[in-house]
């Protein structure tokens, strides 16, 4: 199965490329014309707001993604099955974007798309956190090279985000535009604080080596 680790990596790049191509694709040309133009594309602003942040959070899910894989050796069937659920989460992010942009402005519309958009992140979250847990609940995925019992010990800090998300559910009652600019906030968290994975040193692991060959 160790073949099937870089076939379902590049798969799900390939979903991720795909869902945040489809994010810029949201966003329509302004009907104005001529001078009126430019307030067309100022009327705009909710797409563009939504767009970097859903776009950021994407990303940072693909980043997280690609450093979990890429400690792995082989796959199992649940964690394929595992990995279908995130991807399946990640594609439904584009609809929920457009929906918070269309409605960001809108009195009446705007904190129920803001709950929306962000009850999925915690769906998200669920998923996402959900294969973390399979991978190391045992550990056989990972290579040799990884600290097994290390990686469980991040579950908390992978986890951060099925309570963080939660509280933007809450918030999106208040503001749509608060909710959007916390979204913001803890993709920028994500992206500037990655989880390290820790490997083995090589000393513990020519050791344990050597105890193998005994």
């Amino acid at each position: 199965m160790e073949s099937e680790t870089g076939r379902i990596e590049a798969f799900s790049d390939g979903v991720f490329a795909i869902v945040i191509t489809i994010l810029v694709l949201e966003i329509k040309v302004p009907e104005e014309k001529g001078s009126e133009l430019w307030h067309g594309l100022w009327e705009q602003w909710p797409h563009y707001a939504a767009y970097v942040v859903s776009f950021l959070i994407i990303g940072v899910m693909w980043v997280n993604h690609h450093t979990i894989f890429v400690h792995l050796k082989k796959v199992d069937r649940p964690l394929m099955f595992l990995n279908l659920l995130v991807l399946m989460v990640v594609s439904v992010i584009p609809w929920t974007t457009s929906v918070l942009a269309e409605n960001l402005t809108d009195a009446e519309s705007a904190s129920i798309a803001a709950v929306l958009y962000s009850a999925w992140t915690v769906v998200y979250a669920l998923a996402f956190l959900g294969l973390w847990w399979h991978v190391t609940r045992v550990g056989h995925l990972f290579h040799e090279r990884v600290d097994k019992d290390g990686a469980r010990a991040t579950r908390l800090r992978f986890g951060l985000g099925a309570v963080a998300y939660p509280l933007t559910v809450v918030l999106s009652l208040f503001s749509a535009t608060l909710t959007l600019a916390a979204h913001f906030l803890i993709a920028l968290y994500y992206a500037a604080n990655q989880i390290p994975i820790p490997l083995v040193v090589e000393e513990e692991r020519l050791e344990s080596a050597s105890d193998l060959r005994k």
